[in-house]
């Protein structure tokens, strides 16, 4: 850009060169056509001296007459009058100083306007007397006009001089105007401009810590407060990523710790079967128990890290079909009752389950479901209740899982559906070990809303939890 403002200047000076070398070729062409106009004039001016003269050319040099006429005749026209011969002798003039009875005929007749022009602010030009009859030259007549009386061409110039000078003056604002925007380009765009590529070059770096401010509200401006923004949004992205690795080394890690303790339990189990150490078939049956109880945990953990797998590549497999709540959810609740109870926590199943069509994927919230009771167990001890609840309101199925075991700490609370997270553990002994990846809720926020549902909580520490699920009625 700053090339192309250059070349608009040197274009301008070009131009203004050009349009004064076009007017003085111009005017020279005009002068020359004014010569002619100013020959004419001139004509005019002395024709009807011209004319008298050719009338009384024989009769002038002795006619009192004739000559006091013509005297007369050049006063009323302020032009100076010189009649000669062919030969230069001067019969009448009209010139009393400096009067010469002959004149030299080379040198001082002259019938362009070029070579008569011999005097400041006089025009001395001949004019040929022609005999009427013969055709013939008989003599010359020589006129000299003012100037003055020639204003047509005193106006002509002035006219040329004053056009030169608004050329000039609008060449020069041309030239200073381009000059201005070049000095302000650099100020107020190239400047900028470079100050936002050092600022892009520091984000390459990795640098987020670069403000771009611009003083004025213009085009300019606007570009850096958007640049500004990109920069913040990179930055959050860059933290998001920086976290998300880092929680990702700390699921691997947890993950590791988790599946490492079931193993290592089973594997001492196993050992001392293997031993012999268990000689009756009820102490092999507490055994195989504690194993199984390991395996399942195992289990849980890889389910967990399989589905947020699936769910960071946006693949949970959720097939929506419409199908009785009463049926689905009795087929959900059955197992999980029994569950419950032998962790020596009270069950209280919702006393009627509404029978109203509903767009579900039958697995999956068995899988929400499932994950609520398993938290709510985290949180419970031994006396503890766990409630199940279902009801319709505007045209929605809510259920609604209630315990009464410890309740969230209002820290946790904004996070509980965040990835990775865990919270606190509980104050008193739990029904279950609080262990998993802190992905279970994630997960069951996903499933509910591929539902077109919805799930949130109510809860107090000390007093409790309610989840809610939402489901629309078809």
């Amino acid at each position: 850009m700053n090339k192309w403002l250059w070349t608009l200047l040197i274009c301008v000076v070009l131009l203004f060169i050009v349009v004064l070398s076009l007017f003085f070729a111009t005017k020279n062409s005009q002068e020359e056509s004014q010569d002619k106009f100013v020959i004419n004039q001139i004509r005019l001016s002395v024709n009807q001296l011209l004319l008298y003269i050719e009338d009384h050319f024989a009769n002038l040099a002795l006619d009192s007459t004739i000559r006091s006429t013509l005297q007369q005749m050049s006063n009323d026209q302020e032009i100076d009058i010189t009649v000669v011969h062919l030969d230069g002798k001067v019969i009448f003039t009209t010139i009393k100083d400096g009067f010469s009875p002959t004149i030299h005929v080379k040198h001082d007749i002259h019938y362009d306007l070029f070579t008569s022009q011999q005097e400041p602010g006089k025009i001395k030009i001949a004019f040929p007397i022609m005999n009427e009859e013969s055709k013939e030259q008989i003599g010359n007549a020589i006129f000299s006009l003012n100037k003055d009386l020639l204003f047509p061409l005193k106006q002509s110039n002035s006219s040329y001089i004053i056009l030169l000078v608004i050329i000039g003056v609008l060449s020069l604002l041309i030239i200073y105007l381009a000059l201005h925007m070049i000095r302000k380009a650099h100020k107020d765009i190239f400047t900028p401009l470079y100050e936002l590529r050092k600022n892009t070059e520091e984000i390459v770096k990795g640098n987020y810590e670069q403000i771009t401010i611009h003083s004025k509200l213009d085009e300019i401006g606007e570009l850096y407060a958007v640049f500004d923004q990109m920069r913040l949004e990179i930055k959050q992205l860059a933290i998001q990523r920086n976290e998300q690795e880092q929680n990702q080394k700390k699921l691997i890690s947890n993950i590791s710790h988790e599946v490492r303790t079931p193993l290592t339990t089973i594997k001492a189990y196993l050992d001392a079967i293997s031993e012999g150490i268990c000689r009756d078939e009820e102490s092999l049956m507490v055994y195989i128990q504690i194993m199984q109880s390991n395996t399942e945990k195992m289990s849980r953990l890889v389910d967990d890290l399989f589905m947020h797998t699936l769910k960071e590549l946006g693949h949970i497999p959720i097939h929506l079909k419409e199908q009785y709540s009463q049926d689905v959810l009795t087929n959900i609740l059955k197992p999980i009752q029994y569950y419950v109870r032998t962790t020596n926590i009270h069950f209280i199943g919702p006393s009627m389950i509404p029978n109203v069509l509903i767009q579900v994927d039958a697995d999956r919230l068995e899988q929400v479901i499932s994950n609520l009771v398993t938290n709510a167990l985290k949180q419970a001890s031994n006396g503890d209740t766990i409630t199940i609840t279902t009801y319709i309101e505007n045209q929605s199925l809510y259920i609604q899982v209630i315990d009464t075991g410890n309740g969230m700490l209002p820290e946790d609370m904004p996070f509980i559906f965040e990835r990775y997270f865990r919270g606190h553990q509980p104050e008193k002994e739990s029904a279950i070990k609080n262990e998993g990846a802190g992905l279970g809720l994630s997960i069951c926020q996903h499933i509910m809303e591929a539902h077109h549902g919805s799930i949130s909580f109510h809860s107090k520490h000390n007093e409790g939890t309610t989840f809610t699920l939402t489901l629309p009625i078809s």
